[in-house]
């Protein structure tokens, strides 16, 4: 049974790493990182540097240091340049993803998929004048398409497109070919003038149907039917829990569980975080506890399955020379969150002992971070910090300067410690019930070798 539920487990592993898809959306979402970062940290300097609000912790509010505020605007510019256009950058990146696993490497495909993902958009606007007037603005394109709140019906109309464009090309039947004077890359784009047109008309066709059929766009068709509900049970603690678990239930038989899931989960945790950083950045309430930094935080700190608590209990009370030997190795890279040496090197992997407090530890952590988030210990989380940094530093830098953040996220690896020890103690026993067996098996190898001596 067991042999089954892995090999089971392996299979669906394999199928969410292998699926063409699933892997264009975690490597776009990776792509797509350091544009996060950027934007979150540069709401952080516009508040802790640059902000003369009563109420913000500042630098500018120092006496002598109020010139700061002049530099306000460019970390504002560099914000909405980056968090404001997150989902017209999915949609290029998926598009090279994505064309890039069926061999097609056109530089003009991510710009059909955004041509394509804009049709199914609405441009105009309804904005409330100065005396209360409500006045349709057209033309325009509201944030709401380009955000975060677009990453799930972008990720959808890329795929689309993206599917349409591809099988049209490789088909060859619709490209016009020029003469052989003409330079390639012209010749191409002729090679190309069907395929792309018939991709982002056909999109659009998709758009305009479905809206004259059901009197909704698709964008607020999927927004409340999958994407709303998807993030209630994402961001909600029962599920978020869920996802945790499975992700360390991965890990467990070698595979990167946080990766793997990430094309499942890291558009809805994405979103909530946005809304997050934006609230922060117009000094409104936080809304969301569970979002993007989050996970880093509380989920994963140290690495998966919080194994920092297993390195304490190890230098604590492990008793076995090679666990401490590992444990000293694999320090620096659990002081900066990186944990394949432990999960490897004892091993976590396929270890029964282990593998209980790994699955563990990282759901008592998010339980505990969530309720001290619920009573106002714990800043909820504003910044998507680096998931290399250290522990303490981390959090204070994702709540916005909360030291009650910092303190919860010690305290999670404090917690996930208690929860490691016994199971140290119990490979301190299995250390000295091997060694006998050992020896059992050498005594009886002497003995037999002396009887047949005798003999």
């Amino acid at each position: 049974m067991k042999e089954k539920f892995l090999n089971g487990l392996l299979g669906v592993a394999t199928l969410l790493n292998s699926q063409r898809h699933l892997a264009a959306i975690k490597n776009a979402f990776t792509h797509l990182l350091p544009i996060i970062i950027i934007g979150s940290f540069c709401t952080l300097f516009s508040n802790v540097i640059c902000s003369t609000a009563p109420g913000y912790l500042s630098l500018a509010n120092v006496p002598g240091l109020s010139f700061l505020e002049n530099l306000k605007p460019m970390f504002t510019a560099a914000n909405y340049g980056t968090m404001t256009f997150l989902a017209i950058g999915l949609v290029i990146l998926l598009a090279d993803e994505l064309g890039e696993s069926y061999g097609i490497t056109d530089k003009s495909l991510p710009v059909i998929a955004l041509g394509a993902y804009i049709s199914l958009c609405l441009t105009s606007t309804v904005v409330t004048s100065s005396t209360g007037e409500e006045i349709t603005v057209s033309n325009v394109l509201s944030s709401n398409f380009t955000n975060a709140q677009g990453l799930f019906v972008a990720m959808f109309s890329t795929i689309l497109a993206t599917e349409i464009y591809c099988r049209l090309v490789k088909s060859g039947k619709l490209a016009l070919h020029m003469p052989e004077s003409v330079p390639s890359n012209v010749a191409r784009s002729f090679e190309i003038l069907f395929p792309a047109t018939i991709t982002i008309l056909a999109v659009s066709c998709i758009g305009m149907v479905f809206e004259v059929t059901t009197g909704m766009t698709v964008f607020a068709a999927i927004t409340k039917f999958i994407q709303t509900p998807l993030a209630h049970v994402l961001t909600g603690l029962p599920g978020y829990c869920v996802l945790i678990w499975m992700s360390t239930l991965l890990w467990i038989v070698g595979i990167h569980g946080t990766q793997t899931l990430k094309a499942v989960y890291e558009a809805i945790l994405l979103a909530a975080f946005a809304e997050n950083e934006a609230a922060y950045a117009a000094g409104a309430e936080i809304p969301n506890i569970i979002n993007t930094p989050f996970m880093s935080c509380f989920g994963t700190i140290t690495g998966a399955g919080i194994t920092g608590g297993l390195l304490i209990a190890i230098f604590l009370f492990s008793k076995r020379d090679d666990y401490r030997a590992i444990a000293k190795l694999a320090l620096p890279c659990g002081i900066f969150n990186i944990n394949e040496p432990l999960t490897f090197g004892l091993p976590i992997v396929l270890n029964p002992v282990l593998a209980i407090p790994f699955m563990i530890a990282p759901v008592v952590s998010t339980i505990f971070a969530y309720y001290m988030t619920v009573i106002g210990f714990c800043g909820k989380m504003v910044v998507n910090a680096p998931w290399t940094t250290p522990p303490g530093i981390m959090a204070f830098l994702a709540s916005g300067g909360s030291i009650g953040a910092v303190v919860t996220q010690i305290l999670c690896v404090a917690i996930s410690a208690v929860i490691y020890t016994p199971f140290v103690l119990v490979t301190n026993k299995q250390a000295v019930e091997d060694e006998n067996e050992v020896m059992d098996g050498e005594i009886n190898q002497v003995t037999s070798g002396k009887v047949e001596v005798n003999h």
